[in-house]
């Protein structure tokens, strides 16, 4: 996230390969693709409560098999797997402007859990279900392939020092695999305000050949889709000039 942005408004994301004291980078034995990167944050007493109360219904546990979205949600609808929803006010915002749709957000920050399930209460929210846990394994161990309508990340981790950029999440082995787990016509949806990062994440997925970019724009960039809300750190960018960038891709078929 930008240096300027409070973690605890919006999703923090990021392709976290680690490396030890002796610069052994991917080569040590924990350097793998993973969705987040580990960041302290305080809990409130709502989302204490919230975690004690509605987690049972809301919070899925992690499994090694595949999920029942029939079974899950109790209903037959689109599926759209969202990374890293941070403290959930956008979630819950879209969850509610399109109730044909059933979201499944993972974010492993029990701070961000516990907003969004206090949000999901105060706002009636049944559409809704939450991973926390690392999305690449709920992806790779409980999402069947060519399932999902949709991929949601917004507003990744950007690492903004080059030596860094490699820890970015959009790289083209993972959209691969988010593109593996789309239904054909499904879309990814991304978003990020810092431009490097665009540019990088427009030429990944122009780069992978099973998707399409569903923007006519000249510059590959999507119009912001009207089911997205503004965050409260992109309203404070605008006013300041600073830029957002959309992406909306769709898997060909």
């Amino acid at each position: 996230m930008p240096d300027s942005i409070d973690p605890n408004d919006d999703p923090i994301d990021s392709d976290d390969v680690s490396e030890s004291p002796a610069g052994e980078g991917a080569n040590h034995p924990r350097a793998r693709i993973r969705s987040f990167v580990v960041r302290a944050g305080r809990m409130g007493t709502g989302q204490i409560k919230a975690l004690a109360e509605l987690g049972p219904k809301f919070v899925l546990p992690f499994k090694p098999e595949a999920l029942d979205y029939e079974a899950t949600f109790g209903r037959q609808a689109p599926v759209v797997f969202e990374i890293g929803f941070g403290m959930g006010g956008p979630t819950a915002q879209i969850a509610r402007a399109l109730p044909g749709t059933d979201f499944i957000g993972c974010e492993v920050h029990e701070p961000g859990v516990g907003a969004l399930l206090k949000l999901i209460g105060e706002q009636d929210i049944p559409n809704i279900r939450i991973f926390q846990h690392d999305a690449v394994e709920v992806l790779d161990q409980m999402i069947p392939p060519g399932s999902l309508a949709g991929v949601h990340i917004y507003f990744p981790d950007p690492w903004h020092k080059k030596r860094h950029n490699k820890r970015r999440l959009v790289q083209p082995p993972f959209v691969a695999k988010l593109v593996k787990h789309l239904a054909p016509g499904g879309y990814l949806h991304l978003a990020t305000d810092w431009e490097p990062y665009a540019q990088q994440m427009l030429e990944v997925l122009s780069a992978d050949p099973d998707l399409v970019n569903a923007s006519s724009r000249a510059d590959g960039y999507a119009d912001k889709p009207d089911y997205r809300p503004l965050t409260k750190f992109e309203h404070r960018g605008l006013k300041l000039g600073h830029g957002v960038w959309d992406l909306v891709f769709k898997r060909k078929g």
